[in-house]
């Protein structure tokens, strides 16, 4: 039998202005009975939805900290509900700690050193001077050690490094409470969550699948419109449809840019050679140097007594899209400025194209008065914008973007954070360039939004840099990997994120392997030594055992993932998709368990 809910919204409405949000009532046109939320006790949902739908505005009706015009919400008592904001305000307050402490309800300090300390943040750093990483790891170590019951987590992963996100993602996989997340994280969203909420439109729809089984339904929901819409002749209804049907269509175009860029990456793989070096070679080299738009040759950099980066070498080709990853602080920005000739290496040289011309958008994200319209942003005040050279009119623009054309009069100020970062992306990208730089070009966009960002890069003639922790977009849009550790070393991968994590694991296996004694392989052969505190039969037992079931269990997971990633499994065959869904469940409630397991046993063993 399911469990009550612990938090419920029954009839819920609120009203925008001189409109409704979500929720209007019968009366209205279009209106009808309210939202309904349930969320239950082991709830892990993904909350899905475009820029300006109110995703933020619902989690804060969700943690009571805004009233609705209608509707009734229901709280199990003495639940505890947290809310991560994705901007926290941290005004007056003259340290990160200061910041955790706030407030009546604050958790303990040293529940927050604690996770501080785990998240690898200073709280003792000024809240004014602090970056927008530190912040985020600061409130995250405040929500967490609130023990919440149901936590809300808008945006988690933005301004996270790797590492962060890594550690953010174990805790929520053993988190005993129920949490709902807003993120643009598909890796992320598919590992953690095990329901969808999706706002679209002013309504709410559940749907018990993970965020991997998202896409496939909601195009199937997109289908059943079409068809209804088609039913009734409503050529207006229809035509309400451009966005749904634009999406879907976009999806299927990005599958065969995606068959495009693997072979890019293939060709790219076959120019670096088996050590990773950056010496890249064509069957022409004379070809090779006239495409090339930017040549590194052994440049470094170092801050102080700090190497930041270490001899390196590339030569980037015309059309390549390079993507920089590594954890905060391990040198990404230098090495961009460094490409970019913004910053002067300390030896080596960088030689750029004699018509290199670029643009760059840094996640500052340049402001646009709040004040201007659309149109005055993208056209100076006119009907027509020149997007690289062809005209085109604002309102048809404004579409390709995502946007109501309808939108083309209406001010900055009135748009949420993610649609001032599309507008900002469309004015960009009109711009004539041919070298496009994106510093966390993902932060505050919705998952329609990356998804027209990831064809917009690959649509783009010219070479594109970017620098981000979105793994599942890097995957996505580049060619080239340059991986940072922080030691100085870059290394040059073909292909996207997940190259560069099976690179570094095989790399450090063999090194592992390479320095072990004979002795040590020969322990590491032998049977695992008895634990210095003396376990039950049944405890050895697991504790020899559950490593290579964990193993087992993350292989089936990454198996039942990739078939959700086929678009049309949910059409096709809605039986299997709903086996592979509960199987997928199954096996990673029993990897937590395991997981929990073992460190358990390990705690006993090591004594």
């Amino acid at each position: 039998m399911a469990e009550p809910p612990i938090l419920s919204w029954e009839g819920l409405g609120l009203q925008q202005g001189s409109g409704w949000l979500f929720g209007a009532p019968p009366q209205v046109l279009g209106g009808g009975a309210g939202l309904d939320l349930h969320i239950g006790p082991r709830d892990r949902l993904a909350l899905i939805g475009r820029n300006g739908a109110g995703k933020t505005t619902l989690l804060r009706l969700v943690a009571g900290q805004i009233e609705a015009d209608r509707g009734l919400r229901k709280v199990k008592p003495g639940l505890n509900v947290v809310l991560l904001e994705q901007d926290p305000d941290f005004a007056g307050c003259a340290t990160l700690m200061d910041f955790a402490l706030a407030g009546t309800d604050a958790p303990q300090r040293h529940e927050v050193e604690a996770i501080a300390g785990q998240l690898g943040i200073d709280m003792a750093t000024g809240a004014a001077g602090a970056s927008g990483g530190e912040r985020r790891r600061a409130a995250l170590a405040r929500a967490l050690a609130l023990d919440p019951d149901l936590l809300l987590l808008d945006e988690p992963t933005n301004h996270l490094d790797l590492a962060a996100i890594d550690w953010l993602e174990g805790w929520l996989s053993r988190f005993k409470g129920a949490f709902m997340v807003i993120s643009h994280d598909r890796t992320f969203l598919k590992r953690l969550t095990n329901a969808t909420l999706w706002l679209d439109r002013g309504n709410l729809r559940r749907k018990d699948v993970g965020f991997g089984g998202y896409e496939a339904w909601e195009e199937q929901v997109y289908a059943e419109e079409a068809r209804a819409a088609e039913k009734l002749d409503a050529k207006l209804k229809l035509e309400a449809h451009w966005l749904a049907r634009g999406v879907t269509a976009r999806r299927k175009r990005n599958m065969g840019r995606l068959d495009k860029l693997h072979q890019m990456r293939a060709v790219r793989a076959a120019m670096i050679n088996p050590a990773g070096a950056a010496k890249l070679t064509l069957s022409s080299d004379d070809d090779f140097k006239s495409k090339s738009v930017i040549v590194a040759d052994s440049i470094t950099k170092s801050f102080g007594d700090r190497t930041i980066i270490k001899p390196f070498s590339l030569r980037i080709q015309r059309g390549d899209r390079i993507g920089l990853v590594g954890g905060n602080g391990a040198g990404k920005t230098t090495l961009l400025k460094l490409l970019t000739g913004e910053l002067a290496p300390d030896s080596g040289t960088v030689t750029h194209a004699r018509t290199l011309s670029g643009v760059t958008i840094d996640q500052q994200r340049k402001l646009m008065d709040p004040q201007k319209t659309v149109r005055q942003v993208l056209a100076e005040g006119g009907d027509w914008i020149d997007v690289r050279g062809v005209r085109k009119h604002v309102q048809g623009y404004l579409k390709d973007f995502l946007f109501d054309p309808s939108v083309v009069d209406a001010k900055v100020g009135t748009f949420s954070g993610g649609e001032r970062s599309r507008l900002l992306l469309a004015r960009e990208f009109a711009r004539t360039s041919n070298l496009l730089v994106l510093d966390e070009p993902t932060n505050d966009l919705d998952l329609e939004t990356l998804d027209l960002l990831q064809e917009v890069i690959a649509d783009y003639e010219g070479t594109v840099l970017i620098v981000s922790h979105d793994r599942d977009f890097l995957d996505r849009t580049v060619t080239i990997t340059l991986g940072l550790d922080g030691s100085g070393t870059v290394d040059i991968v073909a292909g996207g994120y997940e190259d560069w994590e099976k690179q570094r694991k095989e790399r450090a296996s063999k090194a592992r392997a390479a320095s072990a004694p004979a002795a040590d392989k020969a322990a590491q052969a032998a049977p695992l030594p008895p634990p210095s505190k003396k376990l039950s039969y049944k405890d050895q037992r697991d504790y020899e055992l559950l490593p290579a079931r964990i193993e087992e269990l993350e292989s089936l997971i990454a198996r039942g993932e990739a078939a959700l990633a086929d678009p049309d499994l949910y059409t096709r065959d809605p039986d299997k998709f709903a086996r592979i869904m509960k199987s997928l469940e199954l096996a990673r409630e029993e990897k937590d368990a395991a997981e929990l397991r073992w460190l358990e046993l390990a705690e006993l063993v090591e004594g």
